[in-house]
């Protein structure tokens, strides 16, 4: 379900022709962005897209070549450290101390983000307990399983309770009963505590759950909106062909003279991306298929493979 933004808020990010170029190479290019309050927005797009740039940026790491990025109003190049000390930051490498406990990994990253030692003894505690990592607070870090670390890292990340989040892939290392449990968090802050969540991510599964996504191709935006939005405006319609392989199914296709965006294996089906002004003859015996996330991606994956 969308978390609705409240009348009189700030967007938390606002990027506008944010640009990046790296000698005669442009990562990013005049990106706009406006992320409200409280939102889980993912920002969606294949290896080499330049998402990984646009966030260095907005994180105040790396300044831009031109253009501008304000998180929580203050511009990122012009006060990096401020815009770094106010967000909550986590990769799919989870960046933790193994040969410090949990409770110790805690301790130091509260004092990196200013928390005085009682502030960071109560606030350690606190997360313990809604990480669910009670039990293991005395336990290395290099001995907890890939979930535990990736809700270690989470803690660790809200501990100076942020008011937005950056999350890089955090998912990609973890099993899916973790990813279940790791989103569940998430949704719980943004709805109970209006954070606002700024995610990658290369499961479409995941991306349903976000309230707004950009894709991004060649550093540039291509399309934005909710999931639902997204499915609704793609140029593309999807069918379910009755051939066993993607090559079968891409010469039925031809034979019939009907041009197609993409073919692909999904799961035990094959798939056809189809422009919406195309009308598949009833002899190929096709059937039109709900989009999915999945899908959205592979067309505009497609788009910047050309």
């Amino acid at each position: 379900m969308e978390r609705e933004a409240h009348t009189g808020d700030m967007p938390v990010i606002v990027t506008h022709e944010l640009t990046r170029v790296f000698g005669s190479y442009t990562a990013v290019d005049h990106l706009n962005l406006s992320v409200p309050r409280g939102a889980i927005y993912g920002f969606i797009g294949s290896n080499g897209s330049g998402k990984s740039t646009a966030i260095r940026m907005i994180c105040g790491i790396l300044p831009p070549t031109s253009g501008t990025a304000f998180v929580l109003g203050c511009d990122t190049a012009v006060h990096p450290k401020r815009v770094r000390q106010s967000l909550g930051y986590m990769s799919q490498r989870f960046s933790l101390y193994t040969n410090m406990t949990v409770r110790e990994n805690m301790m130091f990253y509260g004092g990196l983000y200013g928390l005085t030692r009682t502030e960071r003894r109560t606030r350690t505690e606190e997360v313990l307990v809604r990480m669910q990592l009670t039990e293991k607070a005395d336990v290395l870090a290099g001995g907890l399983s890939g979930g535990q670390k990736q809700r270690l890292a989470l803690g660790c990340a809200i501990l100076h309770r942020p008011a937005l989040l950056v999350l890089d892939e955090p998912t990609s290392a973890v099993d899916p009963t973790s990813r279940r449990l790791f989103w569940n968090l998430l949704s719980e802050m943004a709805g109970t505590e209006r954070t606002t969540i700024f995610v990658t991510t290369h499961f479409m599964d995941e991306a349903e759950h976000c309230d707004a996504i950009a894709f991004l191709q060649q550093g540039r935006k291509i399309a934005s909106g909710s999931p639902t939005a997204l499915k609704e405006e793609l140029p593309a319609r999807l069918y379910v062909l009755p051939q066993e392989s993607a090559e079968a199914g891409t010469a039925a296709l031809r034979a019939a003279g009907v041009p197609y965006d993409e073919v692909y294996v999904f799961g035990r089906q094959v798939r056809a991306l189809v422009s919406r002004d195309v009308t598949l003859p009833s002899a190929l015996g096709a059937q039109a298929s709900a989009l999915t996330m999945e899908d959205v991606f592979i067309y505009y994956d497609r788009r910047q493979r050309g």
